[in-house]
């Protein structure tokens, strides 16, 4: 698998029920301090809310992910917002439904549905993109080498190329991942020593 599905846009929702309201929010997220950004910001912008529950997933091994019920009953509320993410087949996504109690109690039932649609409704007004999975390169290669490696990767349309030059020239960059084929033959071809890491 070289590409995911996630979301391109902020996007937001709402979904009432008996008088509590629930406002839904989707991001696309890279790593947890992102994840974290996003929550610290919304308890800012509403701080008399009564939950802030939320769930995101990260990377496409489909392991790093949180489903949050900020005080609601145990599965109440995370658990229907991480499904709504998969049930839509992204990554890379926070979804946080900040709810204001309205007086009547929903019961567990009732606040798995109010949940689950909330985050369908930011979910259903994201755009939603396919991304390439991308890895890191390192080579190293001497100074006559150096022009003829530059050369390749400008052809091939590789950008954001970081160059460190002392006793070696070091060049690293990031490449999508379908390109690590004909890049890894090109370099074992032309006697490059080199490194692969995936992000």
């Amino acid at each position: 698998m070289s590409t995911y599905f996630s979301i391109e846009n902020q996007s937001e929702g709402y979904y009432e029920s008996k008088g509590s309201k629930f406002i839904s929010f989707a991001y696309p997220v890279h790593n947890e301090a992102d994840i974290k950004m996003h929550l610290e910001k919304l308890k800012e912008l509403h701080p008399k809310a009564t939950h802030h529950c939320y769930a995101y997933r990260l990377g496409v091994d489909k392991n790093n992910y949180r489903a949050n019920d900020d005080g609601e009953p145990s599965g109440s509320a995370g658990r229907p917002i991480l499904g709504q993410i998969d049930s839509h087949g992204l990554s890379f996504v926070l979804v946080i439904v900040v709810r204001y109690y309205g007086g009547t109690k929903l019961g567990v039932s009732g606040l798995i549905s109010a949940y689950k649609k909330a985050a369908n409704e930011a979910l259903e007004k994201a755009l939603k993109i396919e991304q390439e999975l991308e890895a890191q390169m390192a080579i190293e290669c001497s100074y006559l080498e150096v022009n003829d490696l530059l050369n390749f990767l400008k052809k091939s349309k590789i950008e954001n190329i970081q160059q460190d030059y002392t006793d070696l020239c070091k060049i690293s960059f990031k490449f999508p991942l379908s390109m690590q084929e004909s890049l890894s033959l090109w370099l074992q071809e032309n006697s490059f020593n080199f490194s692969i890491s995936n992000n």
